[in-house]
């Protein structure tokens, strides 16, 4: 049963309420213990008066516009029964259950950090990146169809940070992004696929991966072009991270990257790095054209290639014998500003990434610093580049010869190759012979079919040309003929045995060379084989040194194919003697 009362008197005493009246309290009498049992029963009736109810009002000072009283239902037993009420069990979320057990992995983490705050911590990045990684591993698979927009701003965004309907948001443009539909989105929801993408979350492969960074940021562009400043740099941090098949010159060249990366643009054993780092710079020679840049360059690709493989099986580290680097290893971490976990464990390796930039991998642990080429090292690989255009000229037939003299290389290093018994300069012959035999061979495809049908139309030629009735011989004196007309001159060699032919004799190169040398640019030649100063002499003849330089080289180069002068303004050895009886 259920009393409900509403009572005038109640507002009347509520409408006169004063706020400074001190008030007492009023003590609620307990319920009395059964004489029999000791129970404490709720009373069977209550009776309520108007004075009562006035005194109650007066005495405390909530408000009451209602008493409700039911009285409990009495069993048998004189116990309190409990009414019985079936509860529904709740309607399953999957998605929901989903996203619960992805921030599990949050709240397992043994990580002391939690204050995101301190996000620019080392210790704190590392160990969000790792939480990171393990629910983007969980959430790989989940594709989602959410209707609403709900945005999301953030730095450094990831899974933790967004409530349900920002996943559902992130999810679903995910799943359109993986259908080849790009949206613009809040960025930070961009960058969290990004950071998906550099984990190799989400793809087949290192190359796969790739792919899809390169996809989305050509996508994503049309409509915020921010992420250029994190994501070219990213580019360049895959190429070393990851042991891709192409190297990042090709990456560059391939999307038309190169004014982005002015100084990059030539990677680890590229044919420019060594050119740069020796003493002979191939590209500076008569040889090296246009037209025979291609052929020059893979012969290169070719040599290197076999010099490393003939060092690697004589035990001889290639890098190591040529690089070094030039102050203490740093620690590199890549992909920097990215949650970024080291998860593709991979050997120690060496990356030279250019002039300047050396990367080692050391039990999964990236060290970088700048590199030095050793003295020992410049010699070796002016040698290589020389004794290679030595051996292309000749197989090509070039007009011009070139000599390479093996004095180049540090005896140290030909008396460590020797005992290996490694020989440079056949190494550098074979190579380069196999390259050109290889490039210039000529491949002949034999039809059969059309063979087949040669020799059918020869037979019907054949039968058509028969005679079959001979013709009587003439017996009689033959009638004498005209001999042929002596043939011009320029007509004879055609027909000339090449043995009996000489050739002209070629002009003299140094006597050339000498004639067209100005007085000053042979005084200079002259001043460096006594070893005087070369700036001094420049200084007193009012001319620049290098512009002095640049003319002797640039008329060696017309007459002998090769320079004269190194960088370090000495006569090569291998044509100190001719200088001599130039200059003397």
């Amino acid at each position: 049963m259920l009393i409900r009362m509403s009572c005038p008197l109640v507002r009347d005493k509520m409408s006169e309420y004063d706020p400074d009246k001190k008030y007492q309290p009023l003590k609620i009498p307990g319920r009395q213990p059964s004489q029999a049992s000791g129970d404490v029963r709720p009373p069977a009736q209550i009776q309520i008066t108007l004075a009562d109810i006035d005194k109650v009002i007066t005495r405390i000072s909530d408000f009451f516009c209602e008493i409700e009283y039911e009285p409990f239902p009495v069993a048998e037993s004189s116990q309190p029964v409990a009414k019985s009420h079936k509860i529904e069990p709740p309607v399953k979320d999957e998605i929901r259950d989903l996203f619960y057990r992805m921030r599990d992995i949050a709240r397992q983490s043994r990580s002391v950090f939690t204050d995101y705050s301190r996000f620019y911590d080392r210790r704190v990045q590392q160990d969000s990146a790792a939480v990171f990684y393990q629910q983007a591993v969980l959430m790989k698979d989940f594709a989602d169809d959410y209707p609403d927009q709900v945005p999301f701003s953030s730095y450094f965004p990831y899974y933790q940070m967004l409530g349900y309907e920002q996943l559902r948001t992130y999810f679903t443009w995910r799943t359109g992004v993986r259908n080849g539909i790009v949206k613009p989105t809040s960025l930070s929801y961009v960058f969290l696929y990004i950071y998906e993408l550099l984990n190799n979350v989400g793809a087949d492969s290192p190359e796969d991966g790739l792919d899809k960074l390169v996809s989305l940021w050509t996508a994503f562009r049309a409509f915020d072009r921010s992420l250029d400043k994190y994501v070219l740099r990213w580019f360049k941090d895959y190429h070393i991270y990851y042991h891709l098949p192409h190297t990042f010159k090709d990456f560059i060249e391939k999307h038309n990257l190169a004014e982005y990366y002015p100084r990059l643009a030539d990677p680890d054993d590229s044919f420019n790095l060594f050119c740069a780092l020796s003493k002979y710079d191939i590209r500076k020679s008569v040889f090296f054209t246009d037209e025979t840049r291609k052929l020059i360059t893979g012969c290169f690709d070719f040599v290197i290639e076999r010099v490393r493989q003939d060092f690697a099986a004589a035990g001889i580290p290639f890098d190591d014998a040529l690089f070094r680097p030039i102050k203490k290893l740093k620690p590199w971490r890549p992909f920097k500003d990215a949650l970024f976990y080291p998860w593709f464990e991979q050997p120690d390796r060496r990356v030279i990434f250019s002039e300047n930039e050396l990367y080692l991998c050391s039990k999964n642990e990236w060290t970088f610093s700048t590199i030095l080429t050793t003295e020992k090292g410049r010699l070796f690989i002016s040698y290589l580049l020389k004794q290679m255009e030595s051996v292309l000229r000749k197989v090509t037939k070039y007009k011009f010869k070139l000599v390479a003299n093996i004095n180049l290389v540090n005896p140290e290093t030909l008396s460590r190759l020797t005992r290996s018994g490694l020989s440079i300069d056949k190494i550098i012959e074979s190579a380069v012979s196999d390259f050109y035999r290889e490039t210039t061979k000529t491949v002949v495809t034999v039809n059969h079919d059309a063979l087949a049908r040669i020799r059918q139309e020869a037979l019907l030629t054949q039968e058509a040309l028969i005679v079959e009735d001979p013709v009587e011989l003439n017996t009689s004196a033959p009638t004498s003929l005209p001999l042929p007309a002596p043939l011009p001159a320029s007509d004879q060699s055609l027909f000339a045995d090449p043995a009996d032919t000489e050739p002209a004799p070629a002009p003299d190169s140094w006597e050339n060379l000498k004639d067209v040398l100005s007085e000053r640019e042979l005084q200079a030649l002259a001043v460096i084989l006594r070893g005087a100063d070369l700036k001094r002499f420049a200084d007193d003849n009012n001319i620049m040194l290098e512009v002095l330089v640049d003319g002797i080289n640039e008329k060696a180069m017309d007459f002998i194919g090769d320079n004269l002068l190194d960088d370090e303004l000495t006569i090569y050895a291998d044509y100190k003697n001719l200088v001599k009886g130039m200059v003397e």
